[in-house]
């Protein structure tokens, strides 16, 4: 999806003339009052001096969806590239987003657009600005079982600690970085870096980290990580366990053996209950680490960059014996990894020893099953703000109306567009997956901050009932008659249309 950002929008705003200092004014669109020479813009690129009058320099971004005429062919509204004449129709739906809104922080005043529209038969309001959040955060999600770092350990940027390894989930390593300690807790320094480095990411730009005590890692939103230099290709099928149950019927009968190394549960097939349900004797090969459940291992290794997320790079050093009571000569022994990148046949010779010998071809067929199965290791980044502040007051005189419109799925919240998850509990807490905003959606201020759009959407009556700003309502046909400088964008069709009725957000 893309957009078109034009030169300096033509709209101006109030300036206190005491405010002004030859050819310098002040902005009070944020606390931080940029001082601002003519020709220059301030610290967020929001705002610039045009001869003397503060305009905004970005355009408000409008997205339309692609319709369907009667031959079934997809019309646009309108090229991103021709300005929007304010011209509606039923066919071309219009959400106006908070892109180039710019921001009233903190909210004193009505946010910068309150636009009413029809939607289905039905009155509504999107309210829309561009909340600057020091309450802020990033968490990203990495698909690999290769060891970054111990959980718990510093993240750094250009050597600062910007955010920390938190727990693992399935197939992933996961980053917290950011929040209000590293962004305002810390040095001067450590908050513009931090906010420098979640900019990056949230624009779907690709940052390096170090990880105490760990690896070196790029990370970008949608692409696959590098790890040490290395390019991830695979997320893991499943732990060792799972590898196991979900082949298991396909090993059988070519097979005496099977172990799956992997850092967290390591699957052994004949001791597992895919392994009895098939009618397979145990084949007394014992590994290392605690066993669990029947056929499942946890701690053979420490994490590494070997099989399966494990330190090792030899297979067989994980088998601490081998049982002569039930193993024997010519036992079939495949060993692999969670990802199918690592495997290794063996049979035992007369002494008990595994020997290695080619794969065998029904074998090979199930070890590349493993990787068709494995899905591409991609980096996930999910901005998550605290949008319960003084922006609340942008809405209506009673703030806390509008936060509990949102946890009652009354009110819509969308952050350029795209849905947000918002957390059940207090305030409103919001997350948001950043490939599904448009390009450049985020900007930065040095409080430091990060700048995100952001627009809650519900019908007029309920933005009456809690107390909305009724008088700063305006219409699309409004906002094209007046000097707001606006460009089309077209709709993500991943995304749920802001305006659709709105249902109660499953716990």
């Amino acid at each position: 999806m893309t957009e078109t950002r034009i030169a300096p929008a033509v709209e101006a705003q109030a300036i206190d003339p005491s405010d002004k200092d030859g050819d310098i004014i002040r902005c009070d669109a944020c606390p931080v009052l940029c001082r601002i020479r003519d020709g220059r813009s301030g610290a967020c690129d929001r705002y610039a001096n045009h001869g003397g009058t503060l305009v905004r320099t970005d355009p408000l971004v409008l997205m339309s969806q692609t319709v369907a005429s009667e031959d079934g062919a997809l019309v646009p509204f309108l090229s991103g590239d021709v300005p929007w004449d304010g011209k509606l129709t039923s066919q071309s739906p219009v959400f106006v987003s908070g892109i180039g809104a710019t921001t009233t922080y903190p909210d004193y005043k009505p946010a910068p657009f309150i636009v009413s529209g029809q939607w289905q038969g039905v009155d509504t309001v999107t309210v829309v600005t561009e909340g600057i959040f020091s309450y802020c955060s990033v968490k990203v999600k990495i698909d690999t079982d290769r060891h970054i770092g111990p959980e718990q350990a510093s993240v750094l940027y250009n050597g600062e600690p910007v955010g920390h390894v938190t727990t693992a989930e399935y197939g992933s390593q996961m980053l917290s970085l950011g929040g209000v300690r590293h962004l305002t807790g810390g040095s001067k320094k450590e908050g513009v870096t931090t906010c420098e480095s979640m900019l990056q990411l949230c624009n779907k730009q690709g940052v390096d980290f170090e990880i105490e005590g760990g690896a070196r890692i790029n990370v970008q939103a949608g692409r696959a990580p590098v790890i040490d230099g290395k390019r991830e290709e695979r997320m893991r099928v499943g732990c060792g366990s799972a590898t196991i149950g979900i082949f298991a019927q396909q090993w059988h009968g070519h097979v005496d053996e099977v172990i799956v190394v992997d850092d967290h549960i390591t699957g052994v097939l004949s001791e597992h209950q895919a392994g009895a349900y098939l009618g397979m004797e145990p084949a007394g090969i014992r590994v290392q680490g605690r066993k669990s459940t029947p056929g499942r291992y946890f701690k053979v290794a420490e994490p590494g960059s070997g099989w399966g997320g494990t330190n090792i790079t030899d297979p067989l050093s994980i088998i601490q014996k081998i049982d002569p009571k039930k193993a024997w000569p010519g036992l079939r022994l495949l060993l692999v990894s969670t990802t199918g990148e690592d495997s290794l046949y063996c049979e035992l010779d007369e002494d008990l020893m595994p020997q290695i010998h080619p794969m065998p071809a029904p074998l090979q067929v199930v070890v590349d099953r493993i990787a068709e199965n494995c899905e591409p290791a991609l980096c996930s980044v999910v901005f998550v703000a605290g949008a319960g502040g003084s922006l609340r007051a942008g809405v209506t005189e009673n703030p806390v109306r509008l936060t509990r419109s949102v946890q009652d799925s009354l009110t819509r919240v969308t952050m350029g567009g795209a849905p947000c998850y918002v957390w059940p509990g207090g305030g409103i807490t919001v997350m948001v997956d950043v490939l599904r905003m448009p390009e450049n959606s985020f900007g930065s201020v040095p409080t430091p901050a990060l700048v995100a759009p952001l627009e809650f959407t519900l019908p007029l009556a309920d933005f009456e009932r809690l107390g909305g700003h009724m008088g700063s309502i305006t219409t699309l046909e409004g906002l094209a008659r007046s000097r707001t400088e606006m460009r089309m964008a077209p709709w993500s069709p991943e995304n749920p249309w802001p305006l659709s009725p709105i249902q109660k957000q499953e716990d």
